[in-house]
This record gives structure tokens, sequence and C-alpha cells, in this order.
């Protein structure tokens, strides 16, 4: 067996296994390696290291202080364990034989040894003077000297001292969590666990213990995994057997020592074995041992799973101990009256069990919605399962948000995108369901997720029955997060806000469904937290402050929020500014901001800014013309003439050309050509071209050219993506040649590229060839598409609905 390690030794082990673990690089075998640590943190009840660890990147440049950090946390697990620590597992398998860390497992090999091979010093009491023991030695030779054996197992001689007393722990004094006991959610301010709440089972449980401190023998804590077994049982045993000295072996542990380390002791003793089934066998407890136990007034407290009493019932040595113990079995839900004395203590995690657990029960709920959490967390790993945490996350926080019902599918997969978790690509949609909506530990789902209507939890959770039976019109896929997920979040200050793009999303799906969700409480809460970001400086919460207000009809708290954001650089907010202003007819204070939107890429802003821009040059052209200035007089007739106002652009031009002003040549030339005047039209062009004006001379070129053939004008039109108005035009063509099947067939295209006065063209053409019902067709499409003569045209036919009407 192994010697005792002492303080030098385990100095040396734990800072040599916290510089191995923070040096664990980010392979796959690192991440095997760190994964051995974490289930060894979650073996001693130290879950929220193993949290921490799992939620730690690679090895950086701080290992330094990082392996100081977990040297302390690895002693601390050490002398917490209630047995051998067990560090050989993950410092002996870190990775593959040669990976980073192996060696150096190798080398802590000798001391881990002594940690995890059983040792029977653990059964002694503490002696006092040197001990030289030769009972485990093989001898070669003649052994010369002298050995004090103090025999611990044996009884005092007849009038000699009394053994030492035990230093094991007060029943009264006993850790629950180093005994068996789950953790749940910390709070900060409250106790590690929430207080103990009577159950209905315990006067039975008391009443066996007092009977086996009056009888000795063996009593039995009965229950499915996670109802709450331990605690009842130390509850008891603290109440009942304050000052029996505990002892709490390991699993597997060899008791066969401990009637000759009682024997002749004045201390009672209660032997603790949480999980009988791991303390049963040839080493462990049996009948025979069981009744020398009795015999020296010991007591046993244990626990067992049902399913494994079923399996070791039948058994003949673990059958017949079975039947000597006193059985009380702890039901996983809880009476109406437990839930009552729950819900008294004020503890915010009983309290939320209380409305949350429903049949599944309060320790259940509470114990397994700290593991699930834990798992989830670690899942974010992009080696495990990144795309299901990102999936639980955004359940987590649009029911955060106030979306308590059913969340649709959809919903959950746009807002699982946005939290740019790496490693997604790595794990498809579906197995991202199955993995987040997969039952654990026999009992709770993370993620409750299906493509039918919504039906309750296996497990009855409270909410889910409500949702389900709120309203049966409810289809298509869902899914409901393990309330304790968004309590959780609550209540850990670490854990990130929700973002405000997500309270957007919320904000959206509340008004889309407002029977199944709170629409007004949505709202609020995203005002809240918008106002919270906002107020801190954060132009986005700003902006989108700005269009909740707007879409609530808050003009004036909206374009306050719109103006805010865009006094602080955020440029979208600017342009919906601008925007507002124009609406209301502050047309100059709007172009600052439309400016500042357009420089940014808003196209919508530079549009809107060159419209105004427009409509401004026109006021001063005119008023420039006006005092006689011939450049102004041509400026206002060129943008005359663009909007189509041929009359205002002549008188512009003449009074530019009564003032002598040569530069209005191809602008006079340009009006003239489209009012047929061909022969005005070269006059003016030709001095244009004289003066040196390009512009002018390519226009003179063609009006010479005259009229063009057929071959040539079909020349001059595209019939590609990026001019899709061309094929109605070379329809008109065609059609104009006579070749009118040919037209028929590019006034179709140009309707399937979206042009309404292709479907408008191929109108007429039918109604003059007398098909006046397909032409009522083509009519109808043309006015759906928004075409002003079609929708006329549908307006003035026989039995037309008032709704074409302009």
């Amino acid at each position: 067996m192994g010697e005792r390690v002492d303080d030098r030794e385990l100095e040396r082990l734990t800072g040599a296994a916290a510089e191995l673990l923070v040096g664990l690089p980010g392979t796959p075998d690192g991440v095997r390696g760190r994964d051995e640590f974490v289930r060894w943190f979650e073996r001693h009840g130290l879950d929220g290291f193993a949290v921490e660890l799992a939620a730690a990147g690679p090895a950086t440049e701080d290992n330094a202080w990082r392996a100081e950090l977990w040297r302390d946390r690895l002693r601390e697990a050490i002398l917490a364990a209630p047995g051998p620590p067990g560090l050989l597992g993950p410092l002996g398998r870190p990775g593959s034989p040669g990976s980073p860390g192996a060696q150096a497992a190798d080398e802590l090999r000798a001391i881990v040894d002594k940690l995890d091979r059983p040792d029977p010093t653990p059964l002694r009491a503490p002696e006092s003077g040197d001990l030289l023991d030769f009972r485990e030695g093989t001898f070669h030779g003649q052994v010369i000297g002298v050995q004090t054996v103090h025999n611990s197992y044996a009884a005092p001689a007849p009038g000699g001292a009394q053994p030492p007393a035990l230093d094991w722990l007060l029943a009264k004094d006993v850790e629950p969590l180093t005994h068996g006991v789950r953790p749940t959610r910390r709070v900060r301010g409250l106790p590690v666990l929430p207080p103990y709440v009577r159950r209905d089972q315990d006067e039975a449980v008391n009443s066996a213990v007092e009977q086996a401190r009056s009888e000795s023998g063996l009593v039995v804590v009965l229950g499915q995994a996670y109802v709450g077994k331990s605690r009842a049982a130390l509850a008891a045993m603290a109440q009942v057997l304050p000052d029996h000295r505990v002892f709490a072996p390991a699993r597997d542990e060899d008791l066969r020592e401990l009637p000759a380390l009682l024997r002749g002791r004045a201390e009672r003793c209660v032997v603790w074995l949480d999980d009988l089934d791991g303390h049963l066998g040839g080493r462990g407890l049996e009948p025979r041992l069981l009744a020398q136990l009795s015999a020296l007034e010991a007591v046993v407290l244990a626990t067992m799973r049902d399913e494994a009493y079923d399996k070791c019932v039948g058994t003949s040595a673990q059958g017949r101990l079975l039947e000597l113990a006193q059985l009380v079995e702890l039901p996983r839900t809880w009476s109406p009256a437990e839930l009552e004395r729950a819900e008294r203590t004020g503890d915010p995690r009983l309290t939320e069990a209380v409305r949350e657990s429903g049949t599944v029960g309060v320790a259940t709920y509470l114990a397994i919605g700290h593991r699930l959490w834990n798992d989830w967390r670690r899942a974010r790993n992009p080696q495990r399962h990144p795309r299901a945490h990102a999936l639980v996350r955004a359940a987590v926080d649009l029911a955060r948000c106030g979306l308590t019902g059913p969340l649709p599918r959809d919903l959950l997969v746009t807002v699982h995108d946005g939290y740019g978790i790496a490693g997604l690509e790595r794990e498809s949609l579906d197995d991202a369901w199955e993995w987040a909506g997969r039952r654990r530990y026999g009992s709770l789902r993370m993620l409750r997720c299906s493509d039918r209507e919504p039906r309750p939890f296996e497990d009855v959770l409270p909410y889910a029955v409500r949702a389900a039976e709120r309203s049966d019109r409810e289809t298509g896929p869902f899914g409901n997060v393990l309330p304790y997920f968004v309590h959780t979040a609550e209540q850990d200050e670490g854990f990130p806000a929700v973002a405000g793009w997500v309270w957007g999303q919320a904000v959206e799906a509340a008004r889309a469904d407002p029977s199944a969700y709170d629409v007004e409480s949505v709202v609020a809460g995203a005002r809240a937290a918008y106002a919270k970001e906002a107020e801190a400086g954060d132009g986005s919460a700003m902006h989108a402050l700005g269009l909740l207000e707007e879409s609530l009809g808050e003009g004036e708290k909206a374009e306050s929020w719109f103006r805010r954001a865009a006094e602080a650089g955020w440029t979208e907010s600017a342009g919906r500014l601008g925007r507002l202003l124009v609406e209301r007819g502050e047309s100059r204070e709007a172009e600052v901001f439309l400016e500042l939107a357009a420089e940014a890429g808003d196209h919508g802003a530079a549009t809107l800014l060159g419209t105004l821009l427009r409509d401004r040059a026109f006021q001063w052209f005119e008023s420039a013309t006006e005092s006689g200035n011939p450049q102004a007089a041509r400026q206002l007739g060129d943008l005359c003439l663009a909007a189509g106002d041929l009359i205002q652009a002549e008188n512009s031009y003449l009074l530019a050309e009564q003032q002598g002003y040569a530069e209005v040549a191809r602008s006079s030339g340009m009006l003239h050509l489209l009012c047929n005047g061909h022969g005005a039209a070269r006059v003016w062009l030709a001095r244009a071209v004289a003066a040196g004006d390009g512009p002018a001379a390519e226009l003179l070129a063609h009006l010479e050219r005259g009229p063009q053939p057929l071959e040539e004008t079909r020349g001059r039109f595209s019939f590609s993506e990026a001019y899709p108005l061309d094929n109605a035009h070379y329809g008109v063509v065609l059609e104009a040649q006579g070749e009118l099947a040919e037209a028929r067939k590019h006034y179709e295209k140009g309707y399937q590229a979206g042009d309404p006065y292709a479907a408008y063209r191929l109108a007429v053409l039918l109604e003059e060839q007398g098909d006046g019902e397909e032409a009522g067709v083509w009519y109808r499409r043309a006015a759906v598409m928004g075409h002003p003569a079609a929708r006329k045209a549908v307006a003035g036919r026989p039995g037309a609905p008032d709704t074409v009407k302009e």
C-alpha cells in the first residue's frame, strides 16, 4: 500500500499538476486532457472550478499566475476530498504519447500513485511518537533494531490507557457538499446551499436512525437519482446523532479493519455510506461486518438509488445485507405541504423551484438544473456542440426579453447566428437540435423543441403545461428553454446582458403574435434595456430607442433619440432624422444629417439629399435668372428640360440667347431636336461643335445620318439583365415594322424582367388584334405592377373594381 504524502510532496504534486494543466494546448489531445481535470473537479463536488476550467482557453502568456491560481485550487480539492483524490487519471492521460504534457505526467506518477492507491492510514486514529511499521515489509537478511508497536486495531489491555480520540468530524459539523449533496446555483449574499426543507418522510428517517442508535444497525434512504436522499439522511444524522463521529470512506475503500479501530473506544460512531452499492462486496459492507459494527454500537447510515437496490436485492450476500436494513423511501415529487415549507424559506432558488419544477421535484430541479447549466457552458467549445450552445443561448435571451411562450424555431435560428460563436459550421442544425433537446440525467432537457403542436415536457413542467393549454392555434416548430437557465442567467453577474439586436428581434416577434406574448411587457423591457445602454453613451442603443418610439407613434421621442445618436456619430440615425425633418418640411436642417448618412453609404439619404439640392438649385437659378444672369438662365433651362417642362426650358434658353450667351448652343439644339425641329437643331449644334463641345458633335453626327434602317435601330438595344427596359423598346420597334409575333416575345421577356411597360404594350397590341379577353389579363398584370396607363385602362373596363381607380 502507498505511503502517506507529506506537505512538501503535496505542494510539488499540485504545482506540477497546475503547470501541466495551464500548459495544455488547444489541440484535441489538449482538450481531452483538460476534460479529465474537469471531471476530476466534478467528482469532488467543485462544479464551479469545473465550469471555469471548461470555459478556459488554451495556454497563453499569462501561464505563471494561472498556474499559481490552479495550484491553490487543486490543493483545496485534495484537502476537501473525503477519500484519496484520484489525480492519476487526469495527470496520467493528458494526451497521446509524446504529446505536450506527457513527460510531465510521467514524472508525477510516482507522487500521484501515493495519493491514489488505497491506504489503511485514514482508518487509523492519530498516534503520538514515531511509528515504524514493518507489517508490510519484506526482509532478506537479519534485521537489528528496536520497534515499538502501537496496535491500533487491538482492544486496549486491561487497565491500560484508552486509545486516543478519533479525529473524524462530529455529525452536527458535517459539510453536506463534501458528503454527497449535489450543488446548485450560488446566489451572492446567500449560503452555498439553500436551507434544508423538512420532508414529509423526515419523521420516518429520524425514527429509523433513532432506533439504530438504540439497537445499532443499518438505515438506508432509498429513492431515484437526485431526489434529495443525501440531504435528508445527513439532516437526520445531524439531528439524531449530533455528537457521533462520522466515518465517510471513499467508494470501494477497504472497511474490514474498521471494527478493530472502533473497539474499546468510548466515542459513538456513525458510518456514512452515500450510494451504498459502491461500498458492498468482499472488502466492503456485508452481513458479518455489519454485525461487528452493531456490536460496537456503531450506526450505519446509507443512501441508495432504486435501480441499484433492485439490482442488489437479488444477489445472495448483498440481498441478505439489505434484508437487515431499515428502508425509508423518498419520493421525487414534493407534496403541497413540502412546497409550502420551501416557499416560506424565502430563498429565491427554492421559490423558483417550487414554481417551475412540477412533478420533477424541487431537489431534482435544482440539482439537475445546475448540472445541465454546466454541461451547456462547456458545450460552447468548438470541439463539442457550439451550435447547440448558441440555440440554447438564443432561447435564454429571448425568454429574458419576455417571450416566455413557445419560440418559433426560425426565430431561434436567426438569433443564434448573431452571437458569433466559433465552430458553428462543424455542427449541423439537426445535430444541434438533437443535443439541446436530449433528456439528461433521466429527467430534464435544456431545450424542448418539436415540429408538432406545443405539448408539455414529458416531465410535465408547469410552464410547458400553461403554454400548451393557452391555445391550440399554434402550429409549426417551436421551442422552450428550461426555466432554470433563465433564472441562472439573470442572477449571474458575469453572464452577458441581452444585446440590443436580440431585443429588436423579440419586439418584432411579440408584435407578430400578440396573442402569444405580452407585447407591452416586451416593449417595456426593450425600452429599459436600450435606455440603460443609451445613457452610457451607446449610439446603437439610442438609434434602437428611436426606432422603437417611432414604431409606437411617439414621434417627438423618436426624433430626440435619433438626434442624440446622430450627434454621437451614429450615421444610420442621421439618415433617419433627416427623413423625419424632410417630412416635417424642415429641409434645410435635414440636409446636414442626410449628408452625414450619404457619406456613410446610405444611398436613400443621398438620393433624398440630391432631390433637396436640386429643388434649392431651381430656387436660386430662378432668382439669378430674374436678375438677368444668362448662365443661370441656361442652368435653369437644363433643369426644366430634365424635368420635362419644355416650355419653361425654352423660355430660359431664350433669355440666355437674348443676352448673347453662346454657351447655350447645345442646350437649345437639344430642345429643338426634342421638338422635331431638326433644321434648327443642326444650326445650334453646329455652333456648339465649332466652340469645341464634344457631346454636341456626337448629337450632330447622329442627326446628319438621317433616318436609320431597321437593322441599325435594332443594334441600339441590349437584352442583357443590365438593360431590362430594352426588351419593351425593341418590341416597339418590331411592332412598328409589322413583326408582331417577335414583338410579343420581347414584351413577354420584358414583363418577366419586371417591366410593367412591357405588359402594358402587350395588352395594347392584343387589344388592337381584337383579343380583348387576353388584353384584359395583361392590363391587370401591368396595373398590379403599378403602370399608370394600365390602371386607367383596367378602371375603364366593364366590371372593374374601385381599387384600381386612381
